[in-house]
């Protein structure tokens, strides 16, 4: 045995002849490192949530981003995945469940190809945590990137064994292992490392790292590595001197040829200075607009957007960014200075190893800590209470203060449809708004078009809406009232440059929209929707993961508004909706729906009355409007002659395309559903829906599609046998009016102040629904005693 370990020493001594060395961030730029390699750094964090933003600062140092970087006890909870991503990076990750602390996290750049691979990916009830993914390459053999976590009191033996079961089937792939393994391989006399190190290397596998990575006064050991089987491709490794963590930073280069074309790395945007805002304004004062005034009122709007267009482009055009400075306003010369000598003792301690050295490291560092946070809570105080009448901006710091900052989105570089992947931009965006504009058509496709609305249930108003002429007054009053958002439609506009330049272009636009309301015509350039495809959860690569974010034409938001207000003034006039509507009504809110529900369950307990609620699930209700079930509706509610027709121009022939990064896909027409994103979607919604009330003798309570129905008696029995009557009569209602209802996350509630256990059993379309103790009402979570548990 003793031989095999010499032989052993030898073979590793040979194969790690490379000089392993302690880099500072500046002696790592100093290197210099080819484009076509890959780089991986790994960190023990100990709690990464709570470094996530010192983690950031600290790679935001390296010239070079690190294309992985993998992470061992990140202290990862499910709960919290959405606020530990790092932008430009798809995170994978194994979350220790029921107690704290283990974890590990690779987090991969997007401009590679990977998967994960699940074979090699666990988490033991010994607490081994393994996370591992291919990074995939047409050019070259892929690679496995694993990182692993060892807990210190794991057996040894057993966690050998493990490795070995899982990596010894992929020895003829590449493969780089890092991670905390928490073995000393300084410690050459311990049998338990040499036998390690033998399973290793019998499997091909050595280290790299041969040099301590978390060193004490007392102690220096080698227990973080990085393990590889193309230790001829390295072409850098070594340990980097950092204080982010108790164990020191660990990093490897490999010659890689990246067959896949990074992302630019300039971002561009418009001029929005004062000077070239003043000259758009110039120019749009001095602007002839004799084309806008004619009779069509697509050419006109035509005339007028082009025009502006034109203008905006010249004025204001696309610059290059300047990058952003990583420091923080409240990092003043003198703390900056003070962080150099704070790096600068804790390298000293490194090379002394000596408790004084420590001692004295670690006295300037909490001092200087101490320092830091007084400064950052003291720029804080003053930026809220310069700010304490700007709720927006009030808001904007808290999140800076949380480091909660909403993550960029970014898209892998293939997506899977079929099994077949797909990596071309211009057809994954193509694939992506056939998704999206065939999701309504796609559940109608079983519901008979022919069936007609029970118009036994409407009301036909004798009463006509008049859309009165619009006044430039109220345009720029709308404007003001819009919110500033930088989001920005298809031609490039957002409600900020639009408010700017309102009051120049207000006698043309004022025009359009007069001649809009005339004669029933919606311009068609209003009516093309910009799709952004924003990640839900799940898997990345997946369409059916992202749901759509509509970005409509920002003067169309205006004309909108214009129709929207003609139409709460006409509806609120003739009292048409019904009062069980709360959804996007005056003097009505989700607050208002929950006190006035809260107050009808507690009323019926208290007269020993069972109170049965239904809280219905209504599949993608938005996307499924027929529309000409909704026009037939609106012309009973007194939506008739040109209001009528401009409906019906704001509905039809609407188009979209889905728009990644600097591609746009083909255009798609919508053929159901109402606008998403837009002013007046919402409350067609709920006129659609207005009759659902008389349907039946439950008691409702609705916001917009959320649906929640109730019933309450002496009689258990008599409550269950009305409210399954009913459910019959309400899925017939869904269904002549095109509307899709999801048995299965439809579920039930049931209120009442006695102590034996009832049991209730509903069913609606032959599915029983689930009953529940607690679910999510308008955004609040209800439980069955009122108690509000689970919501606080």
């Amino acid at each position: 045995m003793d031989h095999i370990h010499e032989l052993d020493r030898n073979l590793n001594d040979h194969l790690n002849s490379k000089d392993c060395e302690y880099y500072t961030e500046d002696t790592f730029n100093a290197q210099h490192i080819d484009a076509d390699t890959l780089s991986i750094i790994h960190v023990n964090s100990r709690s990464l949530y709570s470094k996530l933003a010192e983690m950031n600062e600290y790679l935001n140092n390296f010239k070079k981003n690190f294309n992985i970087i993998a992470v061992t006890e990140t202290w990862f909870r499910d709960d919290i995945m959405k606020e530990v991503t790092l932008n430009g990076c798809e995170l994978f990750a194994v979350n220790r469940s029921g107690k704290r602390g283990g974890g590990v996290a690779l987090y991969v750049s997007s401009d590679l190809k990977c998967k994960p691979v699940k074979d090699i990916t666990l988490i033991e009830n010994n607490g081994i945590e393994i996370i591992t993914v291919e990074i995939i390459s047409t050019t070259e053999k892929n690679i496995l990137i694993s990182c692993v976590y060892r807990p210190p009191d794991n057996c040894v033996q057993q966690f050998t064994d493990s490795l070995m079961e899982r990596f010894e089937r992929h020895r003829n792939k590449k493969q780089i292992i890092c991670g905390d393994f928490n073995i000393n391989l300084g410690n050459k006399n311990d049998y338990k490392v040499m036998d390690f190190l033998s399973a290793m290397n019998s499997m091909g596998l050595f280290h790299l790292i041969h040099k301590p990575t978390r060193i004490t006064a007392k102690s220096a050991t080698i227990i973080d590595n990085i393990f590889t089987n193309i230790t001829g491709d390295i072409v850098l490794s070594g340990i980097l001197q950092s204080d982010i963590s108790d164990h020191l930073p660990i990093f490897a280069v490999c010659r890689y040829k990246h067959n896949i074309k990074q992302s630019k790395s300039t971002k561009m945007s418009r001029n929005r200075s004062v000077e070239a805002l003043r000259a758009l304004n110039e120019d749009l004062t001095k602007q002839n607009w004799d084309a806008v005034y004619v009779d069509d009122v697509n050419e006109a709007y035509n005339a007028f957007i082009n025009t502006v267009i034109d203008l905006y482009n010249k004025n204001c055009a696309l610059i290059t960014n300047r990058k952003k400075s990583n420091d923080k306003p409240w990092m003043t010369k003198g703390i900056k200075n003070a962080c150099k000598k704070k790096n600068y003792l804790y390298r000293n301690f490194l090379k002394e190893q000596t408790k004084e050295a420590e001692n004295k490291y670690k006295k300037y560092k909490n001092k200087l800590v101490w320092i830091i946070r007084n400064r950052r809570k003291d720029y804080y105080s003053e930026q809220l209470n310069e700010n304490r009448n700007n709720i927006k901006s009030t808001w904007g710091i808290l999140n800076k203060v949380l480091n909660t900052k909403e993550e960029k989105n970014f898209y892998p570089k293939y997506f899977v449809k079929e099994n077949i992947e797909i990596h071309d931009e211009k057809e994954i965006t193509n694939e992506f708004c056939k998704y999206f504009t065939n999701v309504g058509p796609n559940l109608t496709v079983n519901i008979s078009k022919n069936s007609n609305i029970d118009e036994n249930l409407i009301n036909n108003h004798m009463n006509s809406i008049f859309l009165e002429k619009v006044e430039k007054e109220e345009i720029l009053k709308i404007v003001q009232n819009f919110g500033n958002k930088r989001s920005t439609d298809g031609e490039g506009l957002d409600m900020i440059i639009v408010k700017s330049i309102i009051e120049f272009v207000i006698e043309p636009f004022t025009y359009i929209c007069n001649l809009s309301l005339t004669t029933g015509v919606f311009p068609d350039k209003m009516k093309l929707a910009k799709v952004i495809p924003l990640y839900k959860s799940g898997d990345k690569h997946n369409f059916s993961n992202y749901r759509p974010i509509s970005l409509l034409p920002q003067f169309s938001k205006i004309l909108e508004k214009v129709f929207s207000t003609r139409l709460d003034n006409f509806l609120q006039k003739h009292k048409i909706l019904d009062n069980s509507q709360y959804g996007f009504r005056a003097n009505h809110s989700t607050a208002l729906a929950i006190m006035e529900f809260t107050e009808k369950i507690a009323t019926e307990i208290d007269n020993n009355n069972y109170f049965l609620s239904i809280f219905i699930d209504l599949q993608k209700a938005f996307d499924v409007i027929n529309h000409s079930k909704l026009l037939k509706k609106m012309n009973m509610y007194g939506i008739r002659g040109v209001a009528h027709h401009w409906l019906s121009s704001y509905l039809e022939n609407r188009n979209q395309y889905v728009h990644i990064n600097d591609t746009k896909s083909e255009l798609w027409q919508i053929k159901c559903g109402v606008p998403q994103g837009s002013i007046l979607g919402p409350k067609l919604f709920i006129l659609y829906m207005n009759d659902f009330s008389k349907v039946s003798n439950l008691g409702k309570i609705l916001f917009a599609d959320d649906t929640t129905l109730f019933h309450s008696g002496k009689s258990i029995q008599e409550v269950t046998k009305v409210v399954n009557e009913e459910l019959e009569v309400i899925k017939h209602w869904f269904d002549l009016n095109g509307l899709i209802l999801n048995a299965k996350k439809t579920n039930f509630m049931l209120f009442n102040n006695k102590k034996e256990k009832v049991k209730v059993k509903l069913k609606i379309d032959g599915v029983e629904i689930h009953r529940v103790r607690e679910t999510k009402f308008l955004g609040v979570m209800i439980d069955d005693d009122l108690k509000w548990k689970s919501h606080i």
